[in-house]
């Protein structure tokens, strides 16, 4: 698999892909070469055909928030691609080169990305929505929208039509699913889990939610969770993407292993009740124990992974065999 993230851009302004051009290769003065591969696509159906062919292998798309562009994604979703997204709003089009330059004194928008439930979402709620004027972050934004799409999980992104079937709405979190598990992959092989970690939005951390927010994750996560010991001996079901795609939300949730020890342990508590009541031996629930140490085993390696190698103690850095 390349490190090298793929990126898709399709925006009607030739100065702005000028400018994303140079911004994303570094326009001379950064090295940035090895680390993005441009896709840049002119028309309707060009974007059409490279996204259908290549969706297992876009990164990030970059798109213009106009009347071509938004349809298309939304019907992208309806089709179940679902995959990160910057979307540039049109508003104060400046173009001239010294509205778009790279101030990193400026901090990133928190009008569009930085709150996610302050519009509506154009295309799932792990969007990314920046202005023109704040191109010059463009490096930031993308990895932001990656962080934030590896959060995201298949029960709050499937903002679902009526019309669509209960096949179609699987289909789109199995995709997810996939996109998620590929991506986390290929950060890991190019940055390091410390890399994510350092692109993880605090707002999405669980000691920072509402008392709503915190109830409606865990109601999530055990429901996610159940789903795992239910499938967990099950040769024949996925249930290592499911693993990886809860333990990528607890992480991102920067959720504690007591956290996950508590809902282990009250499924396991419903699931004894439903035993005594059949006249069962609620034994063989000892065995499930081991979908909780591979969970916390899969969780602590990325907590372990993301702690700065000069923080570590030397007998982490320095094993003996």
């Amino acid at each position: 698999m390349s490190s090298r993230l793929s990126i898709c851009i399709f925006v009607p302004v030739v100065q702005i892909v000028h400018s994303l051009t140079q911004l994303l290769s570094g326009d001379g003065k950064l090295s940035l070469c090895d680390r993005y591969h441009l896709h840049i696509l002119n028309s309707v159906a060009e974007l059409k055909q490279f996204v259908i062919d290549n969706k297992e292998k876009l990164d990030c798309l970059i798109i213009f928030n106009d009347e071509v562009s938004i349809p298309l994604i939304k019907e992208f979703y309806d089709v179940g691609l679902i995959l990160p997204v910057v979307i540039i709003e049109p508003d104060d089009l400046d173009l001239s080169r010294e509205s778009i330059t790279i101030d990193s004194e400026v901090k990133l928008n928190n009008d569009f990305s930085g709150d996610s439930h302050s519009l509506e979402h154009l295309y799932h709620s792990a969007e990314v929505r920046i202005r023109l004027r704040e191109l010059g972050n463009i490096i930031s934004y993308i990895d932001r929208s990656i962080a934030q799409f590896l959060h995201l999980a298949p029960s709050c992104s499937i903002l679902e039509n009526p019309q669509n079937t209960s096949k179609q709405i699987e289909q789109k979190q199995n995709f997810l699913l996939l996109q998620q598990r590929r991506l986390a992959e290929k950060l890991k092989e190019r940055l390091g889990y410390l890399g994510v970690y350092y692109n993880r939005n605090p707002n999405y951390f669980y000691r920072y939610l509402s008392q709503t927010e915190k109830q409606e994750l865990i109601e999530q996560l055990s429901l996610a969770y159940r789903e795992i010991i239910l499938n967990y001996f099950n040769q024949e079901s996925e249930v290592n993407q499911e693993i990886d795609q809860f333990v990528n939300q607890a992480f991102f949730a920067d959720l504690s292993v007591s956290q996950i020890l508590e809902i282990h342990m009250e499924l396991m508590d419903e699931f004894a009740q439903k035993l005594k009541l059949e006249g069962r031996n609620e034994d063989i629930l000892l065995d499930y124990r081991l979908a909780l140490i591979d969970i916390i085993a899969h969780l602590c390696e990325m907590y372990r992974r993301s702690i700065p190698k000069e923080e570590l103690p030397f007998e982490v850095l320095f094993p003996v065999d």
